[in-house]
Parts: C-alpha cells; structure tokens; sequence
C-alpha cells in the first residue's frame, strides 16, 4: 500500500478541503488500481508537490516511467490534453491517461536536477526562454482555458479588490496593471500556454531528440491556457527574485520568444495583477515581490 505523505494531506486539505480529503483517503486505493491496469512495478520512493503524488515505475517492458496521480480539476483536466499536443517537443511525454481521474503516465525524467540546481540564474532563465519560445509555437486546441475569459474576470474584481488595499501606492500600482490588461483584454491571444513555467517545473532529460540532438531539459506540470505568449514569462522573474535581474530577465525572454516588448510588459502586469487578487481574495497581505516587479515593469 502505498502511503500518502503528510504534506500532500494536509495541501489537499488547505485548498480543496472535502474534495481533497476524499482523494488523499482514496490514493492508496487509486494507485494500487492502476499499478495493476497499466502493468506497473514501483522502484522508488513517492515524490509529491502541492497538488499531486507521483510514484517511479517501471513499466512491463522495462521502460522507467512515472505515475502521476492527482485531483481532476479545472487546471489538471487541461495537462494532457497540452502534453499530447506538445508530443514532447519541449515537454515531457505523456505515455497513458485516464481521463474520469486525470490520472498520468508520464516519461520519467530526472526529478533530482531541476532547474533551481543551476547556480548561474542567467543560464537558467535561458534554458525557460527556449523552451517557451518551442511550447507556444502552437496554437491552443479547442477546450482549453482561455486567457481572454481569465483577463475579463480579472478587470471585473479589481474595483472591488481595490478597496482593501490600504497602501495609496499599491493602489495606484493595480490599477495601473489593470489598465495595462484593459488595452489588450480583446487581444487575448491564440497560443498554447504553460502558464507555470518556473525553475522547478523543469527537469533534467537527456533523452534523444532525432538529428543526434539531445534534450537536456525538459518542461512538467503545465496549466495550459490559450492566449498570448506575453503571459507566460512572470514565473522566471518571480522564481529566484533577484531585483537587479528583473528587467534583464524580462528583455532576455522576450527577445528569447521573439515578443513585442510592450504587449508582453501589459501581459506580465496581469500576472501581477493576478497575483494580488489571489492575495486579497484571501485575505492575505500582497506580496512584496509582485509589488516589486510590477513597479519595475510599469515605466
């Protein structure tokens, strides 16, 4: 039986209380099944984050592979549907689905290497802004999240969201990130989207590519939206903050993606705009951080 840690149990209480109470008491259950169905042996100790339990395996032909078990929600009900599109150009490869539990086969990559090993954070960013440059170079497939609706929703809470922020300056911030949304709101874009591109959610590979290439890194765990790729760069400035690198990490991923300096700017004030209403949404004070690079991107 396999045995759920503690951490997974008490995330999956903080954000999805009885929802994910019943998930975590059904997992041992939930994994055993699918270790038989798709021919499984485990060999190694269960890795999780916030969200899911994976489990090293190996499958009947001896093939390393990963089993990745999860809540289906909104954001996880969209992961294989990106991964098959991707088809592991720049992502890992998705092997099985189960589509009534959202439940995953994936390549096994190196889970020990991710890109937060890197001591160099210039050379890391570098590695994110080729790789979102290869994953939105395709278009969404119908069904997938769509950022206009995510920016709508955003411009609707700000009024209301502004009320609670105490400090005159902050204000000023927010609404000036929601103006910068406001111009592009009807552009929303057409891209597919990681939307969570950050220095752990990428791994080591080394897998064969074709021509003699091989694949280094490798990108895991989207929460794929369809939208502009000017989206997708605020986890590379927030992950690792360096406040001295922010503008130089924003230039070298946009010029990485090929992006309009000025749309991708309004694009990352919405994710700072986002941010903050997540904050206050629960009640928590922003973010010094998202302050931080939001005020460095507005001029």
């Amino acid at each position: 039986m396999i045995e759920v840690p503690a951490e997974l149990a008490a995330s999956q209480e903080k954000f999805n209380g009885a929802a994910g109470r019943a998930f975590v008491a059904g997992l041992p259950r939930r994994a055993a099944g699918f270790l038989r169905r798709w021919e499984l042996r485990v060999d190694g100790p269960p890795m999780y984050g916030v969200c899911a339990l994976v489990l090293p395996v190996v499958r009947a032909d001896s093939t390393p592979a990963a089993l990745k078990l999860q809540l289906l929600d909104e954001e996880s009900a969209g992961e294989p549907v990106a991964l098959r599109v991707w088809n592991g150009d720049g992502a890992v490869r998705l092997l099985e689905h189960d589509e009534p539990t959202g439940t995953l086969l994936l390549e096994r990559l190196d889970s020990s290497r991710t890109l937060t090993h890197v001591p160099d954070t210039r050379e890391a960013v570098a590695v994110i802004g080729a790789l979102l440059a290869r994953l939105t170079s395709v278009a969404a497939p119908a069904g997938i999240r769509r950022l206009g609706d995510i920016a709508r929703g955003m411009l609707e809470q700000t009024p209301r969201a502004l009320e609670r922020v105490p400090d005159p300056a902050d204000r000023r911030l927010l609404a000036d990130c929601a103006a910068a949304v406001r111009e592009l709101a009807a552009e929303p874009g057409d891209r597919l989207l990681h939307w969570d591109l950050h220095y752990d959610n990428v791994l080591a590979a080394g897998r064969e590519a074709g021509g003699g290439r091989r694949e280094p890194w490798l990108a895991i765990d989207p929460k794929p939206l369809a939208g502009d790729p000017g989206f997708e760069l605020f986890p590379a400035l927030w992950n690792r903050y360096d406040p001295a690198e922010t503008v130089r990490r924003f230039d070298a991923l946009t010029g990485s993606l090929g992006l309009d300096r000025e749309r991708a700017r309004a694009w990352t004030l919405g994710r700072v705009l986002q941010n903050c209403l997540w904050e206050l949404e629960d009640g928590r004070p922003l973010r010094a951080t998202d302050l931080e690079i939001g005020r460095a991107l507005r001029t």
